[in-house]
């Protein structure tokens, strides 16, 4: 029997977490192939530890373009700078950067470029599931323990870049317990926020330099109980980041989609290139399951579809509205389906994915965050509202 009213909890991670470092890493190595090759195919991997640093993967450009070694270690110093790791333990001028990525294998090429293989078509690089989701509890159509979670994370980053608040660190972990009633969002039970932290910061400084934080973020009233608001609960934590605990890409994947209020089909976004559909169908489905909750066909849906390796349609598209709907879904996935084209080829055109797009989707979330006019986040337009309502009616 479906539960109306429960507790349920989201968790983000602060761009300095080193799993996050090794993903902002992955993603600017991304970016930096397709500035010179759209059409550059990319898996890059990036362990972070102690003032170390290891890239692996394969790359390929095919249109002669060349990157070098010395290019993507000083991509990866650079993403270190910018999140602000100039400690001891891990500074992104003294630290040692080893380069190991090579040329892809041009086996992997066979059936899954356009016009080789057994098909006409360009398809899936591997098999494998893919899901969406949408909900209405919040502006931005996500849940709300994890938008929560990832602004609280946000506005510290921000005072720390600013030098507002010296005193934070670049290592954060925030998590958020929301009560639910009739499935909506209607307190907080629980708020848990870890920071790195200056040695000089005592742990009563850090509580109340956090509370405005929080309160700012949370719908007014919504404050939990002191003895349910947690700082720092295990006590100090000045030595974090990749110093602290090593980093590596894509272990985080829970944090980059919905805080587990909907399915993962398990594959991680950040280091490859939108040919993989791990990350390109990943945000066609949010993006459709995104406009069928903004159309108001229901207030909550899942989307998830299956590929076969070198084949280019999807091998299934389900749709799910947890029994919010206001049309049959076997109808809403055909009109989807209609409406988008779910081959490799037809979401990185329509979402324009080809483009060096990928490093701010590293950290807080790759979904319910604002399309930019720079060509980021695509995925979270509303722009087939019309059709969807005109289709489903």
């Amino acid at each position: 029997m479906k539960m109306n009213d429960f507790e349920f909890t989201s968790e983000s991670v602060a761009e300095g977490h080193p799993d996050k470092v090794s993903d902002q890493i992955s993603d600017a190595i991304v970016d930096l192939f397709l500035t010179k090759d759209p059409t550059a195919k990319v898996a890059v991997e990036t362990l972070t530890t102690t003032n170390r640093v290891v890239l692996a993967g394969e790359v390929r450009t095919n249109n002669g373009a060349v990157v070098t070694h010395d290019e993507m270690i000083q991509t990866a110093r650079d993403v270190v700078k910018k999140i602000g790791y100039e400690q001891d333990g891990f500074h992104w001028e003294k630290m040692d950067v080893n380069c190991y990525v090579h040329g892809q294998s041009a086996e992997i090429a066979q059936g899954v470029e356009e016009g080789q293989g057994l098909f006409t078509e360009e398809g899936a690089g591997d098999q494998g599931i893919m899901f969406g989701y949408a909900a209405d509890e919040t502006p931005e159509l996500m849940p709300a323990t994890l938008v929560y979670s990832h602004q609280i994370l946000q506005k510290m980053a921000a005072l720390r870049h600013s030098g507002e608040r010296p005193e934070f660190e670049p290592d954060a972990k925030s998590q958020v317990t929301l009560r639910y009633v009739d499935e909506k969002p209607v307190g907080v039970n629980a708020i848990v926020v870890s920071t790195q932290h200056k040695a000089s910061a005592t742990l009563e400084e850090l509580r109340e330099l956090v509370r405005p934080i929080v309160q700012g973020v949370l719908p007014e009233g919504w404050f939990p109980p002191e003895d349910k608001f947690y700082v720092n609960p295990t006590g100090k934590f000045v030595i974090g980041g990749p110093d602290g605990d090593a980093g590596l890409t894509g272990r985080k994947i829970i944090v980059d989609t919905y805080g587990g209020a909907a399915p993962h089909g398990g594959g991680a976004f950040s280091g490859k290139d939108p040919s993989k559909v791990d990350r390109s169908a990943a945000y066609a489905t949010r993006y459709l399951a995104k406009n069928v909750v903004a159309s108001g066909l229901a207030k909550r849906c899942t989307i998830q579809v299956s590929y076969a390796i070198g084949v280019s349609q999807p091998l299934s598209v389900y749709v799910d509205t947890h029994g919010t709907g206001l049309a049959d879904e076997a109808r809403i996935a055909k009109t989807l389906r209609d409406l988008f084209d779910l081959s490799p080829k037809g979401i990185r055109t329509h979402l324009k994915l080809n483009n060096p797009i990928y490093a701010g989707t590293a950290a807080y979330g790759h979904f319910g965050r604002a399309p930019g006019k720079d060509g980021t986040f695509t995925w979270e337009k509303t722009d087939l509202i019309d059709e969807l309502k005109r289709l489903i009616n």
